[in-house]
């Protein structure tokens, strides 16, 4: 199961707004089928797993599917979606046993792909790793509960707890911590920042050292202040701006007027971005924009990085109460991680 979670993480970035699967099939003492979940649309955990142990097998494959377990890390699918039910493909099959992680909440299926399976008689375990499981589709279990995607916060500050200084562009965190900030960015939907941060910074907010697709750009700009030729404005990725004035497509950028800006802003920009697909978003500044998030309880993981330089005046970090569930140096920088508590 532990393989299933490994090879699950590796759909991160690209299966969204499904959830990272895993699948492993074991027959005898050997693994001889594995999958994950392909890109958006494409076969799931389970199909590639048995497509592996068919392409090595040939004809013998089926007869050894049936003579193996099958482990997976999230409840088998039940419905038509842009693929067919994988609990109907694992049935018909009829593998000895099957090893599920965790339920899938999502509402066609919730039970119901276990239903499937126990109806042709293969015996099925719940539970194997469960929390991990869970960990690892937080995103997907987010959207589907809360209605939102899943919300990371992040920012550098520095050893005496400045995130910046007014009007200025200041670069706190090292360059190995800006590698990471980019990867991270590689396997999240979606990126925010507010008007300070898009005019002092001049961000891109695009995946330029990791390998991986550019988030969605989202932006907070009430009044359109924002030069359109602004670096988040480039063809590199889509970008959205939440605003008062206009609601607008220009090609790969999309103008959203808010109606009562300023009134709930954290909650109906997430609520907005959940009717998009959007699954999980990282939230990168600045500080008012952080702190309204914080404050209406609109985060679920926050990633600090603290320098070991000092800047002694300027904008205080923001204020979280959370559990630390990290703490690791990257380089130079200390990381630490916090998630909300409950």
């Amino acid at each position: 199961m532990q393989r299933c979670l490994d090879l699950a993480q590796m759909g991160a970035g690209s299966v969204s707004p499904n959830p990272m699967v895993g699948a492993v099939i074991v027959h005898g003492d050997q693994i001889i089928g594995e999958g994950y979940t392909s890109p958006y649309g494409g076969p799931h955990a389970e199909v590639n797993a048995v497509s592996q142990v068919l392409d090595r097998f040939g004809n013998a494959g089926k007869e050894l599917l049936a003579a193996s377990i099958f482990y997976v890390s999230l409840e088998p699918c039940a419905h038509f979606g842009k693929t067919p039910p994988c609990a109907n493909m694992i049935a018909e099959l009829k593998p000895l046993k099957v090893f599920i992680a965790c339920l899938d909440p999502y509402a066609k299926v919730n039970g119901k792909g276990v239903e499937i399976l126990r109806s042709a008689g293969i015996e099925v375990e719940i539970g194997l790793l469960e929390k991990e499981a869970m960990w690892l589709n937080r995103r997907f279990f987010t959207r589907i509960s809360q209605h939102r995607p899943y919300v990371i916060l992040k920012w550098a500050q520095s050893k005496d707890g400045f995130i910046g200084q007014e009007n200025k562009q200041v670069w706190i965190s090292n360059a190995a911590s800006q590698q990471l900030t980019h990867r991270w960015r590689a396997e999240e939907d979606a990126i925010l920042v507010g008007t300070n941060t898009a005019r002092i910074d001049n961000p891109s907010l695009t995946v330029r050292h990791w390998k991986g697709k550019h988030p969605i750009r989202v932006l907070i700009d009430r009044d359109l202040a924002i030069s359109s030729q602004a670096n988040i404005f480039d063809e590199q990725a889509q970008t959205i701006v939440f605003n008062a004035k206009k609601t607008d497509w220009q090609g790969h950028i999309k103008y959203i007027e808010l109606e009562n800006y300023g009134l709930y802003l954290p909650q109906t920009i997430l609520y907005q971005l959940y009717l998009m697909d959007v699954q999980s978003i990282i939230i990168e500044g600045g500080r008012k924009t952080l702190q309204a998030f914080i404050d209406a309880g609109l985060w679920d993981e926050a990633r600090v990085f603290q320098s070991d330089e000092e800047l002694h005046y300027g904008i205080s970090a923001p204020v979280l109460n959370g559990r630390m569930i990290e703490n690791r140096m990257i380089s130079s920088d200390l990381l630490s991680v916090y998630v909300k508590l409950s």
